[in-house]
């Protein structure tokens, strides 16, 4: 990353050594934005993004870069080795607390959310469970140990005042498993954390009668108090097969964060031409990714960590926020 940094310098070095004034008037602002690994949402994202902000914003360059994600995507832009990251917002809050797996509080703010993730919690018709206090005496799957989804289908099971592995059985299979286990009858729900249309329950929905549980809007309101990295969202109705109604869900975000040191009108300049190319133009994200859909300036402005004020600014004039 560092190395980066050091080769551009490098470059616009020489160039303003060999063509003088010219070369100093094309020099250019270079960002580097942090993805994810191919396969996940955020690397297409993140390349969409990049091309929008270096081909429709003069003077701009930009780079996005594979690695591993939320984690190290916070350490990097708060370290100042990248400027802009994807970030899960738990992770976010958590960073910028300086909490676990931070061991300092890093100085990173949110340009947009980008999208949320609701917590499915799924089941079939057959099964007769219609909310969440029905999972007593059930099996349910909760994904894989240590995964967001696993720490907060957790929280919502305790808060429900559920003693795990007591009143409810849990298994921690992945995503594909815990379809075919919910399809076999080995589990009787299951918890999936991804934004919607989600493929595992479309895949379940295609040779099963499906429910998804709903949220208590009381319980949600509780749980979000107390842990305020988490949101509440509805999955609309329609979404699935045989959904009816919208789905309270309890979910995470996923932000791109910027360090708090980014100038104002960078940060302005860059989260206004990405909204600009959402839906529309040449380089319109859509294009790149369905999930593009829901990055909306309504949805935009609900992050758990405060809002970079360039971006502020921008979502001031588009009337989300006064």
């Amino acid at each position: 990353m560092k190395r980066a940094f050091l080769c551009v310098a490098a470059v616009m070095l020489v160039l303003a050594l060999v063509g003088g004034d010219d070369a100093l008037a094309q020099r250019k602002t270079f960002l580097t934005l942090s993805s994810g690994s191919p396969g996940g949402a955020y690397y297409p994202l993140g390349g969409g993004m990049a091309v929008i902000i270096e081909k429709t914003v003069e003077g701009f360059r930009c780079a996005s870069e594979s690695t591993g994600a939320s984690v190290e995507n916070s350490r990097l832009v708060g370290n100042g080795e990248s400027d802009m990251g994807m970030v899960m917002g738990s992770i976010a809050y958590n960073a910028v607390q300086g909490k676990d797996p931070f061991k300092e509080k890093l100085p990173l703010v949110t340009l947009f959310q980008m999208y949320p993730a609701p917590e499915h919690i799924v089941t079939t018709k057959q099964s007769g469970i219609k909310s969440i206090k029905d999972l007593k005496g059930k099996k349910v799957s909760i994904d894989v140990p240590g995964s967001g989804c696993a720490n907060m289908a957790r929280i919502i099971l305790e808060e429900h005042g559920f003693t795990l592995n007591k009143d409810v059985t849990i298994a921690n299979l992945s995503q594909n498993e815990s379809v075919q286990a919910l399809k076999d009858g080995v589990v009787d729900a299951v918890f999936f954390n991804f934004a919607y249309p989600g493929a595992a329950v479309l895949d379940l929905a295609a040779s099963r009668e499906i429910v998804l549980i709903p949220m208590d809007k009381a319980m949600a309101d509780r749980i979000v108090k107390k842990y305020p990295y988490y949101i509440k969202i509805g999955i609309p109705a329609k979404t699935y097969p045989g959904q009816d109604r919208e789905i309270l869900c309890l979910g995470d975000s996923n932000v791109l964060v910027a360090n708090k040191k980014m100038a104002d009108d960078v940060a302005y300049k860059i989260t206004k031409a990405i909204f600009s190319n959402v839906k529309e133009g040449k380089y319109a994200l859509v294009n790149i990714h369905p999930i593009a859909a829901q990055l909306t300036p309504a949805n935009a402005v609900n992050s758990p960590i405060p809002l970079h004020p360039g971006a502020v600014k921008y979502f001031k004039e588009v009337k989300v926020l006064k």
